[in-house]
């Protein structure tokens, strides 16, 4: 089992690699992960995944998310509540 101190390491190695373009999609994650816990994350881990086959609408969502996300056009979750006041 690996100590905090080389979990942390490991993660900075990482994030390191991570391709300039995609910081700001890896910053929204570690905020999520910050923001909801280890029992979300853990749901998350365990749930199924779908057997039923994506739609063209499913795909095309995917794909605005895909063009949002490289245009840094999307807010974190922190920033919509501020926004909606909650």
């Amino acid at each position: 089992m690996k100590t905090d101190l080389g979990e942390r390491e490991r993660l900075h190695r990482l994030i390191d690699a991570v391709p300039a373009g995609e910081l700001g999609a890896v910053e929204r994650c570690l905020e999520l992960f910050s923001e909801c816990g280890d029992a979300f994350l853990q749901a998350l881990m365990r749930a199924p995944e779908t057997a039923e086959p994506l739609s063209d609408e499913d795909h095309e969502a995917l794909e605005e998310g895909r063009r949002a996300l490289r245009a840094d056009d999307c807010v974190s979750d922190r920033e919509l509540r501020s926004e909606l006041g909650i």
